[in-house]
C-alpha cells in the first residue's frame, strides 16, 4: 500500500488535501457514518431542526413527548401514532440523494469498508450500495417482526395492511408487528456491535455527514479512531476540528460530496450513478421536487395530528357522556331501590295491622 504524509508546513488540510489522500493509493478502508441530514435533500425531514424537524411537528400528534412515537412501551399502548408517521416515511416515495450515490462511488472505487447509517429510509440500498457494506445502526423498514414472539411479516403483507389503514398484527400470536426500526428501549442490531471494533481499527479515513452526533452509542464512533476525518454537515459537531487531520466542510451534504468527487476526478462517475436512481431531472428541478415532497410530508403529519387530536377529544367526550349516563342510571336505580324499600315497608306494616285485628276478633269470640 502506498504511504501518504499530510503536509505540515502549508497549514491545516482542506478538501483538496483529502482528495489527494483518497486517490493516493494509501486509502483502502473508508468508513462512512451518516444521519438524517443526508436525506433531507430527498424530501425527508430530519428529526431535530426547529419548525421543519419531525420531532417539532410530531409534538402536535397528541403525544406525551415527541420521541414517544419511537418508544417501545408507548408503541404497545398506542401503535397508531407510529403508523401515522410510517405512512409518510415509508420507502418508495423518495429518491436517493447525491450523497447516497457518492457512497456508491466509494464502493465502486474499492475503498468503501462500511457505511453506518442512523437512517431508516433504506436510501443507501436504493442507491445500489451492497447489503454487506451497510450497517443500519437504528434498523430500517427492510424487515418486520412481531414484538412479542419474533415471527416475521413480509414487506408485502405489511404494505397491504398499512394501505388498509389497519395496525399490523402477528398471525401466530396476535401481537403487534413493526418494522425492524430500533425504538427507545430496544437494543441496537447485533451487526452493529459485531463490526464496529474491526471496522474502526481498520479505517484509514472516516467520513461523517448529516448528523448531530447526539444519539449514543453511534455518536461516539468518530472519536474512537486516529485516522484522518472529514465532516460534511450544516454545523460542527462532536470533537471535529480539534485534530490536525480533520477537515470540516459546513454546508449541504450533497454539495460537499460533489466537491470532493470532483477533486478526486470522480465527478462523471457520481453523475452517472445518481442519474440511474430516477428519471433524469435537472438539479434545479430535483431541489424544487425535494422541497415540495418535504412540505407534503410535514403537511400530512399535521393533518394526521389534527385528526388524531379530534378523535381523542371525541372519545373523551363520549366517555364523559357515558359517565354522566352511568351516573344518571345509578341515581335512578338508587331512587327505585329506595322507593321499593318504602313500598315494602308499607306492605309489611299493613300485614302486621291485619294480623293484630284478626287476633282481637278471635279473642272476642
Amino acid at each position: 500500500m502506498a504511504k501518504f504524509k499530510f503536509p505540515t508546513t502549508s497549514g491545516p488540510p482542506d478538501l483538496s488535501t483529502m482528495a489527494t489522500y483518497l486517490t493516493s493509493g494509501a486509502v483502502r478502508n473508508v468508513v462512512v457514518m451518516v444521519g438524517a441530514g443526508i436525506s433531507t435533500a430527498a424530501g425527508i425531514p430530519d428529526f431535530r431542526s426547529p419548525k421543519t424537524g419531525l420531532y417539532h411537528n410530531l409534538s402536535r400528534l397528541n403525544l406525551p413527548y415527541a420521541e414517544a412515537v419511537f418508544d417501545i412501551d408507548y408503541f404497545r399502548k398506542r401503535p397508531e401514532a407510529f403508523y401515522m408517521l410510517a405512512h409518510e416515511l415509508y420507502p418508495g416515495k423518495f429518491r436517493p440523494t447525491m450523497f447516497h450515490s457518492f457512497v456508491k462511488v466509494l464502493e465502486e472505487r474499492g475503498v468503501l469498508r462500511r457505511v453506518y447509517t442512523q437512517n431508516i429510509d433504506t436510501l443507501e440500498r436504493i442507491a445500489g450500495v451492497s447489503d454487506d457494506k451497510i450497517v443500519e445502526a437504528h434498523g430500517s423498514f427492510a424487515e418486520n417482526h412481531c414484538i412479542d414472539c419474533g415471527k416475521d411479516m413480509s414487506k408485502e403483507d405489511l404494505e397491504v395492511t398499512m394501505k388498509e389503514n389497519e395496525i399490523p398484527t402477528c398471525k401466530r400470536c396476535g401481537g403487534l408487528v413493526k418494522p425492524d426500526i430500533v425504538f427507545f428501549g430496544e437494543a441496537l442490531p447485533a451487526r452493529f456491535f459485531k463490526l464496529t471494533t474491526s471496522d474502526l481499527q481498520a479505517a484509514d479515513l472516516i467520513i461523517v455527514a448529516g448528523t448531530s452526533l447526539q444519539v449514543h452509542p453511534f455518536a461516539s464512533l468518530p472519536s474512537q479512531v486516529s485516522c484522518p476525518r472529514i465532516l460534511f454537515n450544516l454545523e460542527s459537531v462532536g470533537d471535529f476540528g480539534r485534530r490536525k487531520t480533520d477537515v470540516v466542510v459546513l454546508g449541504p451534504c450533497d454539495e460537499g460530496a460533489r466537491e470532493l468527487a470532483e477533486k478526486c476526478g470522480w465527478g462523471k462517475q457520481l453523475d452517472g450513478l445518481w442519474s440511474k436512481t430516477a428519471i433524469v431531472k435537472s438539479i434545479e428541478e430535483e431541489e424544487v421536487e425535494a422541497a415540495k415532497t418535504q412540505k407534503e410530508v410535514l403537511d400530512s403529519i399535521n393533518r394526521a395530528a389534527e385528526k388524531d387530536v379530534k378523535s381523542v377529544n371525541e372519545k373523551e367526550e363520549v366517555t364523559s357522556e357515558n359517565a354522566d349516563a352511568d351516573a344518571d342510571d345509578a341515581a335512578g336505580e338508587t331512587f327505585v331501590t329506595a322507593t321499593e324499600s318504602v313500598e315494602f315497608e308499607e306492605v309489611t306494616v299493613a300485614i302486621e295491622e291485619l294480623e293484630i285485628t284478626a287476633e282481637k276478633e278471635e279473642a272476642q269470640v
